[in-house]
C-alpha cells in the first residue's frame, strides 16, 4: 500500500501524521525542512513539503544575508537595500502562512507553495528523489 492510499492522517513510522508533518515542515523554516525531509522520507507528500521548505527559506537566507553586506557596503544607498530587505522579510512571513495554511487545509497532501511554487516545485521534486 503506497502513502498515496494511505488515510490522510494516519501516523507514519515516525509517529507523525501527514498532516502535522506538513505543517511542521514549515514550522522553523529551512532547519524543519532538513529535519523533515529525513524524518518524512517514508512519506513522499511530507518529503515534498519538507523540500519546498528548505529550498524556498534557504533561497531566503542567502538573499538576506546578501542584501545584508550590500547594505553595509553601500553606506547611505543601504537605505534602499535596507528596504529591499524588509520587504523580502514580508513577502517570506506571507508565503510562511499561506504554506503552513494550505499544508492544514489539504491535509498534508503534495501542495505547491503559495505564489512561488511553479518556481521550486521542480526543484523540491529533484530534491525529495534524492533523499532515500
Amino acid at each position: 500500500m503506497t502513502s498515496s492510499h494511505l488515510p490522510p492522517n494516519r501516523p507514519q513510522s515516525t509517529g507523525v501524521d501527514k498532516k502535522t508533518g506538513a505543517i511542521l515542515s514549515y514550522a522553523l523554516g529551512w532547519v524543519t525542512g532538513i529535519v523533515f525531509l529525513f524524518v518524512g522520507k517514508h512519506d513522499p507528500d511530507v518529503k515534498f513539503h519538507a523540500a519546498q521548505s528548505v529550498i524556498f527559506f534557504g533561497a531566503v537566507s542567502v538573499l538576506n544575508i546578501v542584501l545584508s553586506i550590500l547594505g553595509s557596503l553601500l553606506g547611505a544607498l543601504g537605505i534602499i537595500v535596507s528596504l529591499a530587505g524588509l520587504a523580502l522579510g514580508l513577502f517570506t512571513i506571507v508565503v510562511w502562512i499561506m504554506a503552513m495554511v494550505q499544508a492544514n487545509n489539504k491535509a498534508g497532501a503534495r501542495a505547491e507553495l503559495p505564489i512561488v511554487g511553479k518556481l521550486i516545485a521542480p526543484y523540491a521534486d529533484q530534491l525529495a528523489a534524492s533523499i532515500k
